[in-house]
């Protein structure tokens, strides 16, 4: 199975892509404020680079319940410094060279190749994004009707994660409801693959994202989590994005600082359902697990 972005590509099997998150805003649930400046939040996505994350997904609105929309002005204004800088950084030829970690002196400087992703719902933000050096939009609006963003991504031939939501991030969490979440999600999943791809999109440009706490329940994130496996049927890589989410707090009441550890088990638990990349605010945490938990999986499937 391959995923193309631009440039980039993946094939699998492999080891699962770790997605590290640069929220450039002031109100993101879990680090909303900490990387509003361009330059903090380049530094802090070349340490999210240096603890393993291959891809960077870079957003400039809060998609949190209830969370306030922005302009494309100013989303524009958070996100283009930092997707500009970082594509000076690692793409000039396609690499970069970091320096050593103050942290470990004895760790000789490593060159690393990074896809940047742009985390948006406006398509003038994911071409403005895509022009500066990006090579996948992350969409949790994949919903939508309109095909001006599927337009922008086959243009450019672009990555495109296309994710499940009900409602929008205003209403997501006001009573959602389904019959059975599991087969309603698979369900967009194949009309999505056929609507995409009637666009111009290639289907190795596409990866599905079952939207973990977009206008879910606790009870529905726990069925889309035990049948990962389902959505394998699609042959496109499925991304996973549980960090630090409030499901885990109604189910154990963790608060958001407390939260690493379930969203470990998640996404270790979902290495052996078929997931291919995980998006993560804990990338050196969820390397280290992903890694010992790859390790043990193929010593079993050796024995099966």
């Amino acid at each position: 199975m391959l995923f193309r972005a631009r440039q980039f590509e993946f094939r699998f099997p492999r080891p699962a892509l770790v997605m590290g998150i640069v929220n450039v805003t002031p109100d993101s649930f879990s680090d909303g404020g900490k990387f509003l400046d361009a330059d903090a939040a380049v530094a802090h996505a070349l340490e999210l680079v240096a603890q393993g994350a291959e891809i960077l997904d870079v957003g400039g609105e809060s998609t949190r319940p209830g969370a306030a929309p922005v302009s494309e002005a100013e989303e524009l204004r958070r996100v283009l410094p930092v997707i500009e800088k970082l594509a000076d950084i690692f793409h000039h030829d396609g690499r970069a060279v970091l320096p050593r970690r103050p942290a470990d002196p004895q760790v000789s400087p490593t060159q690393h190749s990074v896809a940047l992703s742009i985390d948006t719902t406006k398509p003038a933000v994911a071409r403005a994004a895509l022009v500066a050096g990006a090579s996948i939009v992350n969409d949790v609006a994949a919903h939508r009707t309109d095909a001006t963003m599927w337009q922008i991504v086959a243009e450019f031939r672009a990555g495109y994660i296309a994710m499940h939501a009900q409602g929008s991030p205003q209403t997501m969490q006001n009573n959602p409801a389904y019959t059975d979440v599991v087969r309603e999600v698979g369900e967009f999943f194949a009309e999505r693959l056929e609507k995409l791809t009637a666009t111009g999109i290639a289907a190795e440009q596409l990866v599905f994202d079952p939207g973990i706490g977009f206008g879910k329940t606790l009870e529905h994130n726990l069925q889309l989590l035990a049948q990962f496996r389902r959505f394998g049927k699609f042959h496109r890589p499925l991304l996973l994005g549980v960090s630090r989410k409030s499901f885990i707090e109604k189910f154990s009441g963790a608060a958001v600082n407390q939260r690493l550890p379930a969203s470990l088990a998640c996404a270790t638990l979902a290495l052996a359902a078929g997931v291919q990349i995980i998006r993560t605010h804990d990338v050196a945490e969820t390397v280290a697990s992903v890694r010992l938990a790859e390790a043990i999986l193929a010593r079993r499937n050796d024995v099966d």
